[in-house]
């Protein structure tokens, strides 16, 4: 399996070293040269398969050339073992033909489990077959830092440095982050929002030579491992529900485009799906896209659902490529263009073609809080924000009642209580046994101006286990 990237400049890779490289030389985010397609016999054989059997099957080809069956066979196993649930990603129904895929079931009480719990495995394997040393840089709006550091904290050959905007995620969010301790593990608060956060990532990728020759790992949806690992649960939940013979339709919290661009994917390899919900808060700017074909930034605001509160999505570069018949030139003429005038629209047969799978919604805080309230009164499922956006957009975009629809349920609802406590749902938050001790732990954390030098000279001096790099 080779990867290329999505401007076009960038020499094509194998997957261990997309792994290791995130970003592409050219700035352009790296996708499968070729994406795998599974026969419906193929995909209805995977039915009851455990939850790691199934990400094997469904993974296998990414890796193809760089990591041998068994070994990733091993890695798989282990990953998902640490989750709490059996299922790893149970289902749980709301009403007749409506449910929430449970994705909150990590170690972190966040999707982003998934992926990372996989990514800090697959890091330890690569660099310790090459013998090498790395520096993890990476933004989060609050659910990405805590479970990047949980999946790498005992990587051997890591650095991780997560820059999270400063009073922006919730208590629970940071506090997963900053009470994990060890000589590898660096959080740092921007006084900035999380697209500050993001452009610093970028920028530190663009040129690393503050590294001082170590190299950059980006833990961020960019990183293809992170997009490949999601895309399992799309065929899980659909093999659940009567997939494949059965079509079936996702709403998906969103905010940097990746958890939906792998539903994208799944259906592109194979599995029936429907309709994909882009479900986002008031930082509307996938919603303003697939509804009027307007990707334009705007000012981004602050909301109950702080994981979404995003302008900028990144992995949108990997729809637009598709959408522009993989023409890396077209892509970085748009990329260039929003970067220096703030947004474009794309050809009106482009669009379509995209509307065809896609729809949205903006849901504010006012219509999150109620959401959460209704679902809790009619089935006494607690909702956390970016679930309840998941639900308010699939009850209003949905085309049909009669295929199931999936609502990616993305986090813990213990990780937003300010959100659930403006619900009036009454109902008391209790953490799981394995951080019932979080708010006594002590905190770890290096406030910085938003300023990218600060920060690579932050990197540079407390790299490679406190010695500078």
């Amino acid at each position: 399996m080779r990867y290329i990237s999505t401007r076009g400049q960038a020499p094509a890779l194998n997957f261990e070293d997309v792994l290791l490289a995130g970003l592409a030389t050219d700035g352009g985010l790296y996708v499968p040269e070729n994406l795998p397609r599974f026969t419906q016999e193929e995909i209805a054989s995977w039915a009851g398969l455990p939850y790691h059997e199934l990400a094997f099957r469904v993974m296998r080809p990414f890796v193809t050339g760089s990591i041998p069956d068994a070994d990733f066979k091993k890695i798989l196993e282990e990953t998902y073992g640490v989750f709490s649930h059996n299922a790893v990603a149970p289902l749980r129904q709301l009403n007749g033909n409506e449910w929430v895929l449970e994705l909150f079931h990590g170690p972190t009480l966040a999707f982003k489990d998934f992926a990372l719990q996989l990514l800090g495995r697959l890091l330890d394997y690569v660099l310790e077959k090459r013998g090498e040393r790395v520096v993890i840089v990476g933004a989060t709006s609050g659910d990405t830092g805590s479970a990047a550091i949980e999946g790498c904290k005992h990587c051997e050959n890591v650095d991780i440095f997560i820059l999270h905007p400063h009073n922006r995620v919730s208590e629970v969010q940071r506090r997963q982050m900053t009470t994990i301790f060890g000589e590898n593990i660096h959080n740092i608060a921007i006084e900035g929002n999380f697209d500050d956060c993001q452009e610093m990532v970028k920028a530190s990728f663009a040129d690393q030579s503050f590294l001082k020759g170590t190299r950059l790992v980006a833990v961020n949806s960019i990183n293809w491992a992170r997009i490949m690992a999601q895309i399992v649960y799309y065929f899980h939940a659909a093999l659940q529900l009567g997939g494949p013979v059965r079509s079936v339709s996702f709403s998906v919290p969103t905010g940097n485009f990746g958890d939906i661009f792998a539903g994208y994917l799944a259906r592109n390899m194979g599995l029936p799906i429907n309709q994909l919900i882009v479900a986002t808060n008031r930082n509307d700017i996938l919603h303003r896209f697939m509804s009027g074909n307007q990707y334009v930034k705007e000012t981004l605001h602050a909301t109950l659902s702080p994981s979404m509160d995003i302008m900028v999505s990144s992995n949108f570069e990997r729809l637009l490529f598709d959408l522009h018949g993989r023409n890396g030139a077209a892509i970085a003429g748009l990329m260039d263009t929003f970067k220096h005038g703030g947004g474009f629209s794309v050809e009106q047969e482009r669009w379509t073609e995209a509307r065809k799978l896609f729809d949205s919604l903006a849901v504010d805080d006012a219509q999150t809080c109620e959401t959460i309230a209704e679902v809790f009164a009619q089935t006494g499922e607690l909702l956390d924000p970016h679930t309840a956006i998941g639900v308010k957009a699939a009850r209003e975009c949905r085309r049909s009642l009669d295929i199931p629809m999936v609502i990616l349920g993305t986090a813990h609802p213990v990780k937003f209580p300010e959100a659930v406590e403006k619900a009036g749902v009454g109902k008391a938050l209790e953490l799981p046994a394995h951080l019932s001790d979080l708010f006594e732990r002590d905190e770890r954390c290096t406030v910085l101006p938003n300023d990218l030098k600060a920060v690579q000279a932050f990197v540079s001096q407390h790299g490679n286990r406190g010695k500078p790099l």
